[in-house]
């Protein structure tokens, strides 16, 4: 396979699709570190070039981490469906992005042309788009699910309330709760990052989440995020769990680094279908980060990208209720700054719902990374214009458990404010029948939450 092009009187040769990839990829300091980016623009623009005209048959034969070795890979391939791919596996990456952008290709014609996807279409033809391409063709993209209320309608944005407390100390995250719902946020879920994931005090936190949930009568669903296998013996306990949670990569090896696998994932779907409390059909909730599979040293030379888009493949396989990149964690050594941010957040979201995954996004940042809250809070505004299905909440935007700072409360009733947009529809039933909201608007009631002290 030749993949060489001429440019400004040099010639630039790629060794495979995967060194391909990597070098047509954005500016990561993740790639960097790794030794597989473009060594200047120049060499980047070869390889989109050369790039556009790879068929996406060619990807297909040519995933990042061979076949008979990674059951990422296999499940990935496995879930294609054939008769789709027949009728696109000709389309160049460039035909393939124009497709994408025309005026003419509507929703529902990108979410069929999905089935016929593999990881490394999605991510390649990721490479081509600009960040307004990214957001145009994701606005176009509607996946919707369903737990105990509805994620990705049409002119909704969601809010996961993050109520997380260093000491997992209950009236404290209690309070988080009532001040997040009063603002509107919840309605994703409430969920909560352990401090002590032990299966005592996920259990406890469960119990108490779902108390709240029932004494208010609110649509919505809980979560602790505790390990999969915490979550497990939960459920197998009696725990009323609402959403079950996993953080995934894009190779079995660094699934593996996590402890989990597609066996693992596999029962933990059925014992959520068999046991968590809303009546679904969708229950799983999973998060991922552009530079995981390189931080557990688990990236088989692939550049952080391609390794996301193929996490999405995986979860792909479990109907999830909702997905989110939390995409400035991992930290500065693999999304240095806050162009590198933006740019991924933009990516994961296309690419999640290219995938066909409801996809929503951790808009963040760690202390260290060349980053400002003003940063995540344009991320946010791009985001929202392109359909994302959720935020964060947190208290005033500060994390104090995970010591990161995201999106707050009232940052989602502000994007809802200026974009036109409201929450879940069982959600804002809810939200008027306390007085918090009225037509599609908060109250004078909102932010107070000693409303729900009244009781």
């Amino acid at each position: 396979m030749l993949l060489r092009a001429r440019l400004f009187g040099k010639t630039y040769e790629f060794g495979s699709i995967k060194e391909l990839l990597a070098k047509a990829n954005e500016e990561k300091s993740g790639d960097r570190q790794a030794g597989i980016a473009a060594q200047s623009a120049a060499e980047r623009i070869a390889a989109r070039f050369v790039l556009a005209e790879v068929t996406l048959e060619t990807l297909r034969q040519n995933p990042v981490v061979p076949y008979d070795e990674d059951e990422v890979t296999r499940v990935i391939d496995e879930a294609v469906d054939e008769t789709v791919y027949q009728e696109i596996k000709g389309w160049t990456v460039g035909e393939f992005r124009e497709w994408l952008l025309a005026d003419t290709t509507t929703g529902e014609m990108i979410r069929r042309i999905s089935r016929g996807l593999t990881a490394e279409m999605v991510a390649a033809v990721t490479k081509l788009m600009s960040n307004m391409d990214l957001i145009v063709a994701s606005r176009k993209i509607r996946v919707i699910s369903h737990c105990n209320n509805t994620m990705g309608l049409e002119g909704t944005l969601l809010s996961r309330l993050q109520p997380n407390h260093p000491t997992d100390s209950p009236e404290g995250i209690r309070a988080a709760i009532y001040e997040g719902l009063s603002y509107g946020s919840g309605d994703s879920v409430i969920g909560i990052n352990p401090a002590d994931d032990s299966l005592s005090s996920v259990m406890r936190l469960l119990e108490m989440t779902y108390d709240i949930i029932r004494k208010w009568e609110i649509p919505t669903q809980n979560c602790v995020l505790a390990h999969v296998t915490t979550q497990m013996e939960a459920l197998k306990r009696g725990a009323p769990v609402g959403l079950v949670f996993q953080s995934l990569a894009g190779t079995q090896k660094a699934n593996e680094s996590f402890g989990v696998s597609v066996d693992l994932l596999d029962e933990a779907y059925e014992r959520a279908q068999k046991y968590c409390f809303p009546p679904g059909p969708n229950y799983m909730y999973f998060e991922t980060g552009q530079g995981s599979a390189l931080s557990a040293d688990a990236h088989y030379g692939a550049d952080q990208l391609t390794l996301e888009a193929r996490i999405y493949g995986l979860a792909k396989r479990y109907h999830p209720f909702q997905v989110n990149t939390v995409v400035g964690f991992i930290g500065p050594e693999y999304l240095y700054d806050s162009t590198q941010i933006i740019r991924a957040g933009l990516e994961d979201h296309f690419m999640g719902k290219l995938t066909g995954i409801p996809m929503g996004c951790d808009a963040c940042y760690t202390n260290h990374a060349r980053a400002s809250q003003n940063d995540i809070e344009n991320l946010a505004v791009l985001l929202t214009a392109a359909g994302c299905n959720y935020f964060m909440g947190v208290p005033m935007g500060d994390d104090i458990m995970l010591s990161y700072q995201c999106t707050s409360y009232h940052d989602t009733a502000s994007l809802r404010q200026l974009l036109g947009l409201r929450p879940a529809p069982e959600f804002e039933a809810w939200m008027e029948s306390l007085g918090l909201m009225k037509d599609g608007r908060l109250t004078e009631k909102a932010g107070d939450a000693s409303l729900f002290l009244q009781r």
